[in-house]
C-alpha cells in the first residue's frame, strides 16, 4: 500500500489524462485507472467516424497505459445518468432559447460525483483528472486556480465542483505546460499519444451539428418552430427563419439573410419565436445576472468586488464589479461585452483564483435598463 494513498484517475485515452496517471504512479501513489463511457456513439445519428473519449480506441488506449505501468483499469458506464441529465438539459436549454454548456455541466454534476462514488467503493483516498488547473486549500476553503499554460487553462470548466469534491481532487498537470506534457510522454515511450488529435467537439454531437442533433432528438421540431420572424431591435420584421432553437446569441454565419450590414443574433425571444438581429455594437451589453451560484474561494461576498469575469470558455475575461444578492450575482462591466449568451457559464476570477461561477440568466445595458 502506498504511503501517499490510493487515487482513482479519470483516463480518457488522451495524452493529458494518460500523463496525469503516469505522473501520479511515479510519485508513489497507488493508481487505479477509470475510463467513463458517457455516450453511445451509434445513437448520435452522425455519419462521422467514432472518435473521442467514448470510442473503443480511446478506451483501449487508456487500458494499454495501465497495463504497461502495472496498475488496474476499469470502465465506468454512466450513459444513463449522463443522458438523463446532460443531454436532456442540452436539449431543454436550446428549446428555452438559451445556449447550453454541457461540458461544464458534465464536470460539475456527473463526472466528479460518479468518480467519487466509485472511488469510495475501491477504497481510494483521491480522484485525479488531466485538467490544466490547480487546487489548493486556503483558510479552510478549497480554491481552484488557473493552470500555468494560459493556452490550455481549464479552470473555467471547474467552477461548479463542490468543496467536498475538491477536498479529494488531485490535478497534477496544473503546474505544467502542454509542451512539457508532450515531452514527458515522449521520454516514457508513449509515442502513440503524441499523434492523437484533440477533440473540441461536444462528445454526443460528434459532427458539431447541434441543429441536426436537435432535429433528430425532438420529433416534429422543425415543423413546430419554422417560419419565425427575424426582427430588428425596434421590432421591425426583416425576414423569416428556421426556428429560434437553431440560433445562438452572437451568431453571424448561417443566418440566410442579407441586411446590407454584418448582422448578428443579439437576442432570442422564445415566446414569439423571434430572433433579434443587430449590428456588432448592438450585440454589446455592460451588465448581466448570473444565478445558481457556486462559490469557491469565499463562502459568500458581503460587498461589491472587482474581478475579471469570463462569459464563455475561450473568453480572455473582462474587468467587472460583482455584487452577490442571495443565489444571484449582479455583474457590471466597465465596458461593453459582446455576445453574452443566456445559458452559458460565467466565472469570476481574483487574479488566477476562481471566486466562483454560475449560469447567465440574462444581460442588460445599464443606460437602457432593459434586460435581455
Amino acid at each position: 500500500m502506498s504511503t501517499k494513498g490510493r487515487v482513482l484517475v479519470a483516463m480518457s485515452g488522451g495524452i493529458d489524462s494518460s500523463v496525469a496517471a503516469v505522473m501520479l504512479h511515479e510519485q508513489g501513489y497507488e493508481v487505479i485507472g477509470m475510463t467513463m463511457k458517457t455516450w453511445d456513439y451509434n445513437s448520435s445519428g452522425s455519419s462521422k467516424k467514432e472518435t473521442g473519449c467514448c470510442s473503443l480506441d480511446s478506451i483501449n488506449d487508456a487500458r494499454n497505459i495501465a497495463v504497461n505501468l502495472g496498475f488496474p483499469h476499469y470502465i465506468l458506464d454512466i450513459r444513463e445518468e449522463f443522458g438523463d441529465y446532460v443531454i436532456n438539459h442540452f436539449t431543454d436549454e436550446y428549446l428555452a432559447g438559451r445556449t447550453p454548456n454541457p461540458c461544464v455541466l458534465c464536470n460539475t454534476h456527473i463526472k466528479w460525483d460518479a468518480l467519487l462514488r466509485r472511488a469510495d467503493k475501491l477504497g481510494c483516498d483521491f480522484i485525479a483528472t488531466g485538467h490544466y488547473a490547480n487546487v489548493r486549500e486556503e483558510n479552510g476553503r478549497y480554491v481552484i486556480s488557473k493552470g500555468v499554460d494560459e493556452m490550455k487553462d481549464q479552470s473555467y470548466a471547474l467552477w461548479g465542483v463542490s468543496q467536498q469534491s475538491l477536498s479529494r481532487t488531485l490535478l497534477p498537470l496544473g503546474h505544467l505546460k502542454k509542451s512539457e506534457i508532450r515531452e514527458m510522454a515522449r521520454e516514457r515511450g508513449f509515442t502513440d499519444l503524441l499523434n492523437k488529435s484533440e477533440s473540441y467537439e461536444i462528445c454526443f454531437v460528434p459532427d458539431n451539428d447541434y441543429r441536426g442533433f436537435l432535429k433528430r432528438r425532438v420529433d416534429g421540431l422543425e415543423e413546430k418552430v419554422a417560419g419565425g420572424e427575424f426582427v430588428l431591435e425596434d421590432g421591425t420584421v426583416v425576414g423569416t427563419h428556421e426556428g429560434y432553437p437553431f440560433y445562438t446569441v452572437g451568431q453571424r454565419k448561417g443566418l440566410g439573410i442579407a441586411l446590407g450590414f454584418p448582422a448578428y443574433v443579439v437576442e432570442i425571444i422564445k415566446e414569439k419565436n423571434q430572433v433579434v438581429l443587430g449590428t456588432f455594437d448592438e450585440l454589446s451589453r455592460d451588465g448581466m445576472y448570473v444565478n445558481q451560484l457556486i462559490l469557491g474561494k469565499y463562502s459568500g461576498l458581503s460587498d461589491r468586488m472587482d474581478t475579471i469575469t469570463k462569459v464563455r470558455y475561450n473568453d480572455s475575461g473582462n474587468p467587472a464589479v460583482i455584487e452577490q444578492v442571495g443565489d444571484t450575482m449582479k455583474v457590471f462591466f466597465g465596458n461593453g461585452v459582446s455576445a453574452i449568451a443566456p445559458g452559458q457559464a460565467a466565472v469570476f476570477y481574483e487574479g488566477n483564483d476562481v471566486i466562483g461561477g454560475g449560469w447567465i440568466s440574462n444581460s442588460f445595458n445599464q443606460s437602457k435598463q432593459r434586460a435581455i
